[in-house]
């Protein structure tokens, strides 16, 4: 019985059992931890609240609008390009809650396993190792980090990334734009790393016109999104990420011209020891097979420059959402790279695919996101316990019921993130036209570390003196006020 075929991956019922208990093992239990954590107010008005506003609004027929930390009325377009956003709209009819943004990320994240399965099947020659190789994949501490990073769209274009690949390296063309093109509404980067696997494409398979037109129009959109769409959004509230590249150009024109100009500069910045500890905690899990295949690492580079040379640190953790764009083609490169080396010993695959399930089950181990590993010596404990629904969770999630779900709230940023299900959500200190005020002095406003010359503390202070609102509960350091009178 062959091990792959044109129309798919074949293989014994346990190996398939396997694989498939394990996806829903992995959609099932990160699904249930995301919204634990959600429950115990571990995420926040940025940025599931963000997400979830522009959901419900598109649901109530104002397509991806948001209120934005000054209080204006803005298109989550400003920010960035995610327009698949909206088609949870018509989901949010059926299930109105931030549950299913959480259950659909962690759903769709774990199918990445299968075309990382059938892409070790055909360059391993091996169903085990194709196994391993997904098993890998649902163990790599990024991809896990990314999945309980509360809710982003970017990270559905890891497991359509991994799809586009399948069919490009199957020489399925229809099938790749598909997924491509649904890739791109996830992020205004995955034009870059569609590009790169365009310029894969071209060196590594020989497809030059085809490789080449992929990279071009691939380019091309990211142009047009990044150069024309975000601007045209973001007109009356600016693109502030780039103030986050000012060491290095400020724009993407500057960048360039930096390292042109510069490239000592550049090179400085990116690979600084946050830098390095950054790549190394990204290639050790996969065994640093991925380095044997480095023209599949084109399409990562785009991600990894727009992470390493900003001065904002979690751009360079792997505790964030930053890594959505790099980890197919990081997965990807230690396939191709695991498959070159069995292209002479076939006998190698199963070897090599337990070593890339070793290094993932250790690199889980020590920096990955599972509870369970505090109680063992050695083991990650960062936020290990943010899943657990404390009293103080639960006095919030009171406190909460009261206010009416059409009103126009001023929330600190944890409380903020289980009332965005309303047109108008303001990020306290700002009150502007809000009729009630819900915040929690154990954990600070979104808005105390960015704008706000206040401490928690003076504002507290200021709603317990201002007659025009009135306290009307108060337990465990949360308070909930309502406007006495007309703004």
């Amino acid at each position: 019985m062959p091990l792959y075929d044109r129309r798919g991956v074949s293989g014994c019922r346990q190996i398939r059992f396997l694989l498939w208990s394990a996806i829903a093992a992995y959609a099932a239990g990160f699904s249930a931890l995301s919204i634990l954590r959600h429950e115990a107010f571990n995420t926040g008005r940025f940025d599931l609240g963000n997400m979830v506003q522009a959901v419900w609004s598109t649901a109530h027929g104002h397509p991806l609008e948001v209120t934005n930390l000054a209080g204006d009325q803005v298109s989550r377009l400003g920010s960035h390009f995610d327009p698949i956003v909206a088609a949870f709209a018509p989901l949010w009819w059926i299930w109105p809650s931030p549950s299913l943004l959480l259950t659909a990320q962690a759903a769709a994240i774990s199918l990445g396993a299968l075309p990382v399965f059938w892409l070790a099947c055909k360059h391993l020659g091996s169903e085990p190792a194709g196994l391993g190789f997904a098993l890998a994949y649902l163990l790599y501490p990024p991809l896990q980090w990314l999945t309980l990073n509360e809710f982003h769209p970017g990270a559905l274009a890891v497991p359509l990334l991994l799809y586009a690949f399948w069919y490009l390296d199957e020489d399925r063309l229809g099938a790749f734009a598909i997924f491509a093109l649904v890739a791109l509404l996830t992020r205004e980067e995955i034009g870059l790393a569609l590009a790169g696997f365009g310029l894969w494409y071209a060196l590594a398979r020989g497809r030059r016109w085809a490789g080449g037109t992929i990279a071009a129009g691939s380019l091309a959109a990211a142009a047009i999104v990044i150069g024309l769409i975000l601007p045209h959004f973001a007109a009356e509230q600016g693109l502030a990420f780039y103030s986050r590249y000012s060491e290095v150009g400020g724009s993407p024109g500057g960048i360039l011209r930096t390292a042109l100009s510069s490239p000592g500069l550049v090179v400085e910045t990116a690979l600084d020891r946050r830098g390095v500890s950054y790549l190394v905690q990204l290639v050790l899990p996969l065994a640093a097979l991925s380095l044997l295949a480095p023209i599949a690492l084109l399409p990562a580079l785009p991600q990894l420059a727009i992470n390493l040379l900003s001065a904002t640190p979690t751009q360079t953790s792997i505790h964030f959402h930053y890594t959505a764009a790099a980890i197919p083609p990081l997965v990807v490169a230690a396939v191709l790279g695991g498959g070159r080396l069995t292209r002479r010993r076939k006998d190698l695959a199963g070897g090599l695919a337990r070593i890339a399930l070793a290094a993932s089950l250790l690199g889980n181990y020590l920096l990955g996101p599972i509870p369970i590993w505090r109680a063992f010596p050695g083991g990650e404990t960062l936020q290990s316990r943010d899943a657990n629904v404390s009293t103080h969770a639960r006095v919030a999630a009171s406190a909460l019921r009261l206010l009416p779900p059409d009103a126009v709230v001023s929330a600190s940023n944890s409380l903020g993130g289980h009332l965005s299900e309303r047109e108008r959500i303001l990020s306290f200190p700002f009150v502007q036209d809000a009729t009630w005020i819900a915040l929690d002095e154990r954990s600070p406003a979104y808005s105390d570390r960015l704008r706000a010359p206040l401490s928690l503390a003076i504002q507290v202070a200021w709603l317990r003196r201002d007659p025009s609102w009135r306290l009307v509960f108060e337990q465990d350091g949360v308070l909930v006020a309502r406007r006495t009178a007309v703004p």
